[in-house]
């Protein structure tokens, strides 16, 4: 009987283009492929590109199946990103492993500041985030579904409460 079973290593063949200072941290076969999870974010099969912690709005594992909701920018304004959800990525996982408490954990540390406000007609939730490998965080806002995104007020409004946030996390010198 083993006391420490250490699981195999990634296959070479199955192991992404890493950068310099990036590790593995865990990974699982899936029906697709190689799910791979890194100090950076998480490779996928399918996606040519990782895509980095900060980049996941939600990520839940269901015991068999690991889903990601990747964000999707809708608007780049200044000192912050319009975010929507894009479309669910589901992987079946055949021996998960690590992997679905590792995603699990590093996208819930890389936000560092969340809040939600109503707005006049419908709310927005503001993030800043951790980027792994940058220093500061970058900040980004959701809107819930049917707010009026494109309407003065509501970027105005939301002009306010990101720099708000911005301050209390790094007050002004």
């Amino acid at each position: 009987m083993k006391l420490f079973r250490r699981r195999p290593s990634l296959p070479a063949e199955s192991r992404p283009a890493l950068e310099t200072e990036e590790r593995v941290l865990a990974w699982s076969a899936c029906e697709q492929g190689v799910v791979v999870a890194t100090n950076r974010g998480i490779w996928l099969p399918g996606l040519a590109e990782r895509l980095g912690w900060h980049e996941i709005h939600k990520a839940g594992w269901s015991g068999r199946e690991l889903r990601i909701i990747p964000a999707e920018v809708a608007e780049e304004r200044d000192g912050y990103t319009v975010l929507v959800d894009g479309p669910a990525l589901t992987f079946l996982l055949l021996e998960p492993g690590e992997l679905p408490d590792q995603v699990r954990s590093r996208v819930t540390r890389s936000v560092a500041y969340t809040t939600h406000h109503e707005l006049e007609r419908g709310a927005v939730r503001v993030v800043g985030r951790r980027v792994s490998g940058r220093d500061g965080l970058t900040w980004a806002v959701r809107y819930d579904s049917g707010t009026p995104v494109n309407r003065e007020a509501v970027i105005t409004a939301t002009d306010v409460l990101v720099g708000a946030a911005r301050n209390s996390v790094a007050p002004p010198p």
